[in-house]
């Protein structure tokens, strides 16, 4: 027995000496307030947590190693080194910490309010500090935020009053939905003029859904989902005033309240008034900016019980008096007349959503939201008075089950449009519908979401719309893969007709509801301060709604399919004090003309490529540096050019706290100075057929713009 136990005393100890006779890997894992404890060290398949100094020591073998470091609260590390036999190797890796902001972002579009990170959808989030950059570069709408997001492009459709759409991926603006805190207050204009009336000083967050969404949204929702999160009131008083002047002649005032009242009440208030006067830059006595002057008055109310119950209140009054076309005392050289474009606009809403904790499982949310808005447009001759209103209702039960998180609901939704003078594209929509999603946590490495949705449309019959994401995580590495379908109920609302009205669109036949599927795959990785992203997509509209303007000013549907095809990608380098962020977009985005081909859609640039660096010292001061360059783009009933020319812009921000209540901005936007007049004129030399004077807007119409003010926190 003696013999045996020494026998096998013998073996170990041998075994322990070939062992640590092979050579090793000794990993220091630091940051620059220390050793970092519990970092997960992995190699060859292996995982050893660092110690109290730490460190990690795992056996290795030899030759190319590579070593990948985690822990919560920091960016991943990867590294490679190469081990000699019978060598410790020794490796210091320096962690960076995470932004905590980062870590606990809570997205609220894809209906179960999952952290980012986990979510299989892809949701694309910007943030405070985005958001108060982009502040103090256009304090009057939302444009600028968006248009400088990879694969986002808010395109002038209204030369004359200056309207805008966002295209998502290359895809139409009437097929984005724009929500705030979940609820439809914009309506069906939130992607055109109503994109011009938001301004971002009462926001918290933006999330951006790309791709097909109808199975969360409906029917807007066919390339996307614009969720504005409004700021909610702190234990502290808010009080926040900004005053912005522009070298244009643009005046922006906006004031920001909040406070709460009691212990479970609290309110916001934003109020502004901002103003453009018209400019003519080219001197042909045609305003290349629209003047206008608007009034917003927005108040919003939040409860919390504590107990599991919230609730959010809000109403908003927007007045705006916009006008365009010859300035005063000028005539277009065709008619010698003058001719004016202007836009007269009121909007009224109310909306509100609230949740409660059932059982200590289940979640009870309701929403609901109306709104109102007057139009008076004018196009030279011809005026045209219009109202929309729409009024949505929503119901929905989440809980959660082991590895699930559903959520089942019901919804309906009526849209109403009543043009006074052209009553003949008068409708009314009304879709009640059900939907569904369960996200699975497969593996800690997999989750699975899918979700479905029936709408019941009282005009184009019942659709189904599925979608369904996967969530991949492997040695640092993340993926995520969507598969939607959805579909847009038609309208005589679409770019072109915001930008040339109704009285002259013909409709020969009916319209066909436009189908949609959309596919994505993206992968993602970080290298300490470095995140790199890249995302192919690709979409296919069938039925396409087209507005010809030919001969005829028409409307129809196209008898082939709008292909988009693209890829982005994205990479970002944070390291404090400095940022800086690059993205590329491709895209193909075809459609089949009435007659002949297949043509590129017109106004799609194939190539965007940006590039933003930043440098902050927190709370005291932030200077960035931004360039962008827009590629060729198709142009359809342009008597100058076929095809637009590639421009790039430059531009430089620059922001100091100067007291402890007083911040200063200055913006310089467009130091190069590209305006389209400088190539071709904006006037065409004859009346196209639905009455414009003037061609697409395909590059900056204002040029150089430098703009700056004040902030006051109190």
């Amino acid at each position: 027995m003696k013999a045996a136990l020494a026998l096998l005393l013998l073996c170990v100890a041998t075994t322990a000496s070939a062992q640590s006779a092979g050579p090793t890997i000794r990993v220091e894992g630091k940051t620059d307030l220390g050793p970092v404890n519990d970092a997960v060290v992995t190699t060859n398949g292996k995982s050893v947590s660092t110690g109290p100094d730490g460190t990690a020591v795992l056996p290795s073998s030899p030759g190319r190693i590579a070593i990948d470091v985690s822990k919560d609260g920091f960016f991943p590390v990867h590294t490679i080194v190469t081990v000699t036999a019978n060598q410790q190797a020794e490796v210091e890796i320096e962690l960076q910490p995470a932004k905590a902001e980062e870590e606990e972002v809570t997205v609220y579009a894809t209906r179960t309010n999952t952290r980012l990170q986990d979510s299989p959808l892809h949701v694309e989030v910007v943030g405070t500090d985005e958001i108060n950059e982009e502040l103090a570069m256009r304090p009057g709408d939302i444009s600028m935020l968006l248009n400088e997001m990879g694969g986002i492009r808010v395109q002038t459709t209204s030369p004359g009053l200056g309207a805008s759409s966002v295209r998502v991926q290359g895809m139409r603006g009437r097929y984005t939905a724009f929500l705030t805190d979940g609820l439809p207050l914009f309506g069906q204009q939130g992607a055109g003029l109503g994109l011009l009336q938001i301004p971002p000083m009462d926001l918290a967050q933006v999330e951006i859904i790309k791709g097909n969404a109808s199975a969360l949204y409906g029917s807007s929702a066919m390339a996307g989902v614009v969720n504005l999160i409004s700021r909610r009131p702190d234990k502290k008083p808010i009080r926040e005033f900004l005053f912005n002047r522009s070298s244009l002649g643009a005046t922006d005032g906006s004031m920001f309240l909040g406070s709460q009242l009691t212990p479970r009440w609290g309110a916001t208030l934003l109020a502004g008034g901002y103003g453009q006067e018209h400019q003519d830059l080219n001197g042909d006595g045609w305003a290349d900016v629209a003047g206008y002057g608007r009034g917003v008055f927005r108040p919003r109310f939040f409860w919390d019980n504590k107990n599991g119950g919230t609730a959010v209140l809000t109403a908003g009054i927007t007045y705006e008096d916009r006008s365009g076309g010859t300035i005063a005392g000028a005539v277009l050289p065709v008619t010698g007349q003058p001719y004016t474009e202007a836009l007269k606009s009121a909007r009224y809403d109310l909306g509100g959503n609230a949740q409660r904790i059932l059982g200590g499982r289940y979640v009870l949310s309701t929403r609901f939201a109306a709104s109102d808005q007057d139009h008076r447009h004018q196009f030279g001759e011809d005026v045209e008075k219009d109202r929309h209103g729409l009024f949505f209702s929503e119901v929905s039960l989440r809980g959660t089950a082991r590895k699930n998180t559903w959520v089942a609901g019901a919804a309906a939704q009526r849209d109403s449009y009543r043009p006074h003078d052209v009553p003949r594209f008068s409708y009314t929509y009304v879709v009640p519908g059900i939907f569904g999603q369960d996200d699975i946590e497969v593996a800690p490495w997999m989750s699975i979401s899918g979700s479905a949705r029936v709408d019941f449309h009282n005009v184009y019959g019942t659709f189904f719309s599925p979608r369904i994401s996967v969530l991949l995580r492997k040695a640092g590495w993340t993926s995520r893969l969507s598969i939607g379908q959805g579909f847009f109920a038609p309208t005589p609302l679409t770019e072109e007709t915001e930008a040339a009205g109704l009285a002259k669109l013909q409709l020969l036949a009916p319209l066909k509801a436009e189908r949609g599927r959309n596919a994505s795959v993206d992968l993602s990785r970080s290298f300490g301060p470095i995140s790199l992203s890249s995302t192919f997509f690709a979409s296919n509209i069938d039925h396409p709604v087209y507005t010809d303007r030919g001969a005829v000013y028409e409307l129809l549907n196209l008898a082939g399919p709008t292909r988009n095809r693209g890829v982005e990608l994205l990479a970002t380098y944070r390291k404090a004090p400095f940022s800086v962020t690059s993205t590329y977009t491709y895209v193909r985005t075809s459609e089949l003309e009435p007659v002949g081909g297949r043509a590129d859609v017109a106004l799609t640039p194939r190539q965007n490529f940006g590039v933003v660096g930043t440098w902050e010292k927190e709370g005291t001061s932030r200077v960035g540096l931004e360039c962008y360059y827009t590629g060729e783009q198709r142009l359809e009933y342009n008597p100058y050019r076929d095809v637009s020319r590639p421009y790039i812009l430059v531009g430089a921000m620059g922001e100091r706290k100067v007291t402890a209540h007083v911040k200063l901005f200055l913006n310089l936007e467009n130091l190069t100075n590209v305006r389209q007049t400088r190539w071709d004129p904006l006037l065409l030399p004859s009346r196209e057929s639905d009455g414009r004077w003037t061609v697409d807007a395909w590059a900056p119409l204002d040029g150089r713009v430098i703009n700056g003010g004040a902030r006051f926190s109190f």
